[in-house]
């Protein structure tokens, strides 16, 4: 690798101004009677190589002090369990195969690519030496096939987030596979994946990862109301949907996710033009029978609790079909959804009827000024 020479410099300059910085060895404490004696980075303790790795925060570094020494090898590939790969601009399939044998206690691991370079090989390698990862991304691997999504299957059974957009070459049938042998995940990123986002695989998602929270399906157009309304009825710890370019959804959709989905926070319909004011009621309506159901009073508290629990970002931009009156009754539903330019979560770009909408903040300006102290979850 072209980076070892100058960050082996660059180890060895960190090791001296550690030594500088610690002073005097001869004033150490020392380990049951014996000496230690620091002369050479290699010589560093592992509990401090891995602290110093973490510190450091760069992950070529720590790519480059696994090759040192065997000692040093084995306490990073036990002690690091988070990587990224995002900064390696060419070889990074070759790259992977070489370190997955060495980091086999990986949770989370981003192998995200400006330019496609990883391959099925190089996932293989993963799912073969990395069992205990959690967290992977993929995005925009454009050269893996179902051999990937297969391996990861058989591999890496406890993965709790997978982003897979932009791999186009999937089919609904592997995914399938993927989810019956993935059932903890609770995010997915499926935005792109043409072939791999059906309402077969809809249907195996809700049958088998019921602790989803967040799935994006963004440009899948193939998607119906077949495989949302299955969706909704399977995942009903749903947080976040993105369903924006799915062209084939209708309002049946929407009834389904905010019947099913109470604790939907962000919904995405982006030129879902199928869209009507029918969706828009369901979405206030369910507001409103849960705000009863919990007991929510009319005062200062209510609001509150609203802003906690009900949609905090909707996107409904391009939506032509929809009317001021439905869409102000949702925003006046849920406290949290803002056109304000402070705030600005009910995007409705694009629709010229909908720009007499407006939220609480136009009324009663000071409430924009604390709303934006306020930490949000989406």
């Amino acid at each position: 690798m072209d980076s070892a020479k100058p960050l082996s410099v660059e180890l060895n300059n960190s090791f001296n101004t550690l030594m500088v910085s610690c002073g005097d060895q001869s004033q150490w404490p020392q380990n049951a009677g014996t000496e230690t004696s620091l002369t050479d980075w290699k010589d560093l303790p592992m509990e401090l190589l891995l602290r110093i790795m973490s510190i450091v925060g760069d992950d070529r570094m720590v790519i480059v002090a696994s090759g040192v020494c065997t000692g040093w090898r084995g306490a990073l590939g036990w002690g690091v369990a988070n990587l990224s790969l995002l900064w390696c601009q060419d070889h990074m399939n070759d790259l992977v195969i070489s370190l997955a044998h060495k980091f086999t206690k990986l949770q989370v691991l981003s192998l995200r690519q400006i330019k496609p370079q990883l391959e099925d090989s190089g996932v293989e390698a993963v799912a073969n030496y990395c069992h205990d990862l959690r967290e992977l991304d993929l995005s925009r691997s454009f050269r893996l096939s179902d051999r990937s999504l297969y391996a990861l299957a058989h591999g890496c059974p406890h993965l709790t987030r997978l982003n897979i957009s932009g791999c186009s070459n999937f089919s609904d049938a592997a995914l399938v596979f993927l989810t019956s042998q993935c059932k903890s995940l609770r995010c997915l990123n499926l935005c792109g994946c043409v072939r791999a986002a059906s309402d077969r695989a809809l249907q195996a998602i809700a049958c088998n990862c019921g602790q989803l929270q967040s799935l994006n399906l963004g440009w899948c157009d193939s998607i119906t109301d077949k495989g949302v309304t299955s969706l909704a009825s399977g995942c009903p710890e749903l947080r976040a949907v993105d369903l924006c370019g799915c062209v084939l959804i209708t309002d049946e959709s929407v009834v389904a996710l905010a019947d099913g989905c109470p604790h939907l926070r962000s919904l995405g319909l982006y030129y879902c033009q199928n869209i009507t004011d029918r969706a828009m009621y369901s979405l206030a309506a369910n507001s409103r029978v849960r705000s009863q159901g919990r007991g929510w009073d009319t005062g200062k508290s209510s609001s509150s609790s609203k802003e906690r629990d009900g949609l905090a970002s909707l996107n409904i931009s391009q939506c032509t079909a929809l009317t001021p009156p439905a869409v102000q009754a949702v925003c006046d539903s849920f406290p949290a959804l803002h056109t304000c330019p402070e705030r600005h979560s009910l995007i409705i770009s694009g629709c010229l009827s909908l720009t007499s909408v407006h939220c609480a903040c136009a009324l009663h300006p000071h409430r924009a000024g604390r709303a934006i102290l306020s930490n949000h979850a989406y």
